[in-house]
């Protein structure tokens, strides 16, 4: 839902208790909320229930703390919803004097002179050398407390646009939130893992289509050797779909990473499921030869019927979400995502 639509649907949230559910609404009364009362009820509701389930002091303190650092986090990137952001990972270790550094550099200049945001760990390393390519004004860095690696992102980004975790699955949250784009540089568990969870989100469904860019500098085989492993290992032997190496694009070259990303986006610009159908919202329009192509092209990842035109769902008038936009609605059958991954860029070609 677009920054701004307060749309409210009914209040769902029950506590059991006809007393509790009374008192709830009217602390929404008393504070003025008359949006999303059915959402922010809800989550009255639940803390609610967990105070009275008597929860344990610590698992309290986790959801406690959960929902402080989303808050913060919330309102640190709230006013810049509209801008595109790519997410840059890699080592905390690498050094200024090594090429993936200066590459890190170049490629934050880069996206910011295609209008990108960049966001990272707020770290040395491949973080320092992104930012300072971009711009502490146009960079974000979402900090984790880390005893033995400690940060200087005070330094490197204004203090409006630092968000500070304690918990690794809140700080992920906000990467995959907040980005539009992905870059990974050569880096340790960290960076594996980063790559490795953001996959399986766009494998599985749970995150949207995006790019995502493997970057090995010049004559660096990291990538290209752990693209050898996921094939001989992984793709040979029924573990993953040949076509899940296909939601990432390995080059050498930051001309090509950024190019990618904006190609990414040349006609695709986001999608939303609407009971059992898969809208896909486009910045243009495009022919009925095109149309036929994608039909003949995606056919295997329909369920039933055919791609086809339409118009905005009422549910998106209602949460004026993207209403204007060209679309295109499909049944997807719900398993080939990185299909669907390649629905969207080809949508580019149009």
């Amino acid at each position: 839902m677009p920054n701004g639509s307060r749309r409210s649907r009914a209040v769902r949230a029950r506590t059991g208790d006809p007393l509790v559910d009374e008192a709830v609404l009217a602390l929404l009364d008393s504070l003025g909320i008359d949006g999303d009362r059915d959402l922010v009820s809800e989550m009255l509701a639940t803390v609610a229930k967990l105070a009275r389930d008597r929860t344990d002091r610590g698992d309290l303190k986790i959801v406690n703390g959960a929902l402080r650092e989303m808050r913060s986090s919330f309102g640190t990137f709230a006013p810049f919803r509209g801008d595109p952001k790519a997410s840059v990972f890699g080592s905390a270790r690498t050094h200024p004097d090594e090429p993936a550094y200066q590459l890190a550099v170049d490629l934050g200049r880069a996206l910011a002179d295609a209008g990108w945001m960049v966001i990272t760990g707020g770290g040395p390393g491949i973080m320092h050398a992104a930012v300072s390519g971009a711009g502490r004004h146009n960079s974000f860095a979402v900090t984790i407390r880390l005893p033995f690696e400690p940060t200087a992102a005070s330094t490197l980004v204004d203090d409006d646009h630092l968000v500070r975790f304690r918990y690794f699955f809140t700080r992920k949250l906000t990467f995959m939130k907040e980005s539009s784009a992905y870059v990974v540089f050569p880096g340790g568990f960290g960076t594996l893992d980063e790559t490795f969870e953001l996959l399986t989100l766009v494998q599985t469904g749970k995150e949207s289509p995006a790019p995502i860019v493997l970057i090995d500098p010049p004559e660096d085989h990291y990538w290209v050797t752990w693209i050898d492993f996921i094939r001989h290992e992984l793709v040979e032997a029924g573990l993953v779909a040949p076509d899940d190496l296909d939601l990432v694009f390995l080059t050498s070259s930051v001309g090509d990473a950024v190019a990618y990303i904006d190609g990414f986006y040349r006609n695709y610009h986001s999608m939303r499921s609407v009971d059992e159908r898969l809208c896909i919202r486009m910045n243009h329009a495009i022919d009925d030869a095109s149309l036929a192509t994608l039909n003949e092209e995606f056919a295997d990842i329909l369920a039933s019927g055919v791609i086809e035109r339409c118009e905005a769902f009422p549910v998106e008038v209602d949460d004026l979400d993207e209403v204007d936009r060209p679309r295109l609605v499909l049944n997807f059958n719900r398993r080939h995502f990185a299909r669907l991954h390649q629905l969207c860029r080809r949508l580019g070609d149009f």
